[in-house]
């Protein structure tokens, strides 16, 4: 079966309050959901509790989805970039009131220079992201993160393939521009 069907027949599942159904959508799409929230929020710890919320949802809105508007993927994938976008809100928002610190940086005090490339390398390339248009963000973090397909991503982000493509495209471009000639580090982000 399919990964598509196998998702399909899983919400059916979930729909009639198989808990069973659950347990493998996770396992479908769990990994590449959290990986993806990471990206977007930067922090492993809170991509865990917003994935779970993912599928908190999932579950609960279950009886909600219908087949004729997307594929299992994109509405789950759709799920994770509203609670990503909902999460940088309230963040945003409890910041400017002074109710909450900025993020720390990470420790750059590694032990071998690779070490400290690498997290340099990465730092630049996380930095040329957050200063990419959200849509473009999105729409390559899905790609990378999600290892989505472009179709996926344009159901995921309400636009047509077409536009989905010009946001790779673009938000490719925009990483090679601030990353600097030579750089391949758009492909891995």
């Amino acid at each position: 079966m399919e990964r598509g069907e196998e998702a399909q027949a899983l919400m059916a599942a979930l729909a009639r309050g198989e808990r069973a159904a659950l347990a493998r959508l996770i396992a479908l799409y769990g990994p590449g959901v959290q990986r993806f929230i990471a990206a977007q929020l930067g922090s492993r710890s809170e991509a865990e509790d917003i994935a779970q919320e993912v599928f908190l949802r999932v579950w609960a809105q279950a009886g909600r989805y219908d087949p004729a508007k997307g594929a299992v993927s994109s509405w789950i994938w759709r799920i994770a970039l509203n609670l990503c976008i909902d999460r940088r809100r309230r963040l945003g928002w409890r910041r400017f009131l002074g109710l909450e610190a900025a993020p720390e940086t990470a420790d750059e005090a590694p032990d071998a220079e690779a070490v400290l490339d690498g997290r340099q390398r990465l730092a630049q390339t996380r930095a040329a992201l957050a200063r990419l248009p959200e849509r473009q963000r999105a729409a390559l973090l899905l790609r990378a993160a999600g290892g989505l397909a472009t179709a996926e991503i344009a159901a995921a982000l309400g636009v047509s393939p077409g536009a989905a493509e010009q946001l790779l495209v673009r938000g490719r471009a925009g990483l090679r521009a601030q990353l600097g000639p030579g750089s391949r580090e758009e492909e891995k982000g």
